[in-house]
């Protein structure tokens, strides 16, 4: 069946829940059933152009997303703006096709009004359903943690706080003194890991977490031998929240189980999306600005002798070296091994350099390297090789910036770290916005950026 035939799958994935699965048809059904009950009330009749939109809508939609266990807020806040967007999809789509005259306005008008509405009353109903479900005993799920440590406190803490459906902590396994355990697990030691088995398969025992450190290698199969003849569902729990995790995932290399500590989120489909929209919005935004270009780069002309474009070595992708393009905004240019930061009043920038670092109108150039695929729209912004040199002996995980391109703008650009980093307290709250917006990217995120820069240039006082 396989070639080869020494494969075996270590890992899987967790099946879907039982409310993605229902979440999944709830939204689309949902949307064709409101459209349905519509026509009905008006008296309209089902036509072939009915179908059409209702499975335009159902592929559009499908698999509708899971906000049961999101804020209430958060969740009308989601819905309220995917119908927006998807009303802007059926919109250009009939203008396109010339087919709105195939529907009844009046229907499509309290179509618009009252689906959202009857989303957020299911999405409430089905929360509401989901809560009263988590109350019941039948539903509960214990469990016991091995390790009273910090990582067995977080576990304790995760099981408590979790979603609907959770597990009960009983409580925890130890070996060590009272002194050596984590304030939130004392009074809470149910033993020692000797007792842990006879424990288990007396009290009925569901679920069992290990969290104890790697070094406990030979403790770790112990407890593994003697739990294997109970019913208990085992989880071991690595320790590895001391280091800054960057796209953690579980991988199956050929059967052998990888766990990814810092990973580009660049990768896959995600990677193509990130390029498509790269090479989209700058080829826009180059067309848009051209005559905004020219007039820039006959002031910087105008405004002092040298070149238009400052070109600048810089560190890309993986480290690697770049040219990033600006307009000169500065008499002199430094581009050695030591390069000092502008500063508030610096003599070596021009009246004119002075406006356009203001409005970061000096950083337009960069589309180009955007289009070169040298940079994207929004990332980690680029320093000079000289500062990375610097800062990444005395930053922890500075570095790990340049797992994806750097950007014209970004995260920590956005939350009010443009200018001068004059500190290291500054440089690092940077590298800690950055390391953020890497966990948590999405092209939306990214819009988000975008929308806020745009805001930034008309309205920042910090850069210079």
């Amino acid at each position: 069946m396989f070639e080869d035939r020494n494969y075996k799958r270590t890992f899987y994935s967790a099946p879907q829940s039982v409310q993605s699965f229902i979440a999944a048809f709830l939204e689309p059904t949902l949307i064709v059933l409101v459209y349905l009950t519509l026509l009905a009330w008006f008296g309209e009749p089902v036509m072939r152009s009915t179908y059409t939109l209702c499975m335009l809508v159902f592929a559009l939609t499908f698999p509708g997303r899971n906000r049961f266990a999101d804020h209430p807020a958060s969740a009308v806040t989601d819905i309220v703006g995917s119908w927006l967007m998807l009303l802007l999809i059926l919109g250009m789509f009939a203008y396109a096709t010339s087919s709105f005259h195939y529907f009844e306005r009046p229907v499509l008008l309290w179509w618009a009004l009252l689906t959202p509405l009857a989303q957020i009353v299911a999405v409430e109903i089905g929360r509401r359903v989901l809560r009263w479900r988590s109350r019941q005993p039948w539903i509960r799920r214990t469990a016991v943690i091995i390790g009273a440590g910090p990582l067995g406190a977080k576990v304790a803490r995760a099981l408590q706080f979790g979603p609907v459906g959770g597990a009960d902590c009983l409580g925890f396994f130890e070996d060590r003194t009272d002194d050596r355990l984590h304030p939130d697990c004392l009074g809470r030691v149910l033993g020692t890991l000797p007792q842990l088995s006879d424990y288990v398969r007396t009290h009925g025992v569901r679920e069992v977490y290990i969290t104890l450190p790697l070094g406990s290698q030979p403790r770790i199969l112990r407890l593994l031998e003697q739990l294997q003849g109970t019913t208990a569902s085992l989880f071991f729990v690595p320790d590895v929240f001391g280091i800054s995790i960057i796209q953690g995932r579980l991988q199956d290399v050929n059967g052998v189980p990888v766990v990814g500590i810092l990973e580009t989120p660049f990768t896959g489909v995600n990677e193509v999306v990130k390029r498509i929209s790269d090479i989209v919005l700058a080829s826009l935004i180059l067309v848009l600005i051209s005559p905004i270009l020219v007039m820039l780069a006959i002031g910087v002309k105008m405004s002092s002798p040298g070149p238009v474009i400052f070109r600048q070595r810089r560190n890309g992708l993986d480290g690697e070296e770049i040219m990033v393009y600006k307009f000169r905004s500065m008499r002199s240019m430094d581009n050695g091994a030591v390069v000092k930061q502008a500063t508030k009043g610096d003599s070596r920038i021009t009246p004119f350099g002075a406006f356009i670092r203001k409005t970061s109108l000096d950083e337009l150039p960069q589309f180009v390297n955007v289009l070169q695929g040298r940079m994207s729209i929004v990332g980690p912004r680029p320093h000079a090789v000289a500062h990375n040199e610097e800062y990444r002996q005395i930053i922890k995980a500075y570095m790990v910036r340049h797992k994806v391109k750097p950007g014209i703008t970004g995260w920590a650009q956005v939350n009010g770290l443009r200018g001068e980093t004059d500190t290291v307290d500054k440089m690092k709250a940077r590298v800690e916005y950055d390391l953020e917006y890497l966990r948590n990217w999405s092209l939306g995120l990214d819009l988000q950026i975008i929308v806020r820069t745009v805001r930034l240039m008309l309205f920042d006082r910090h850069a210079y």
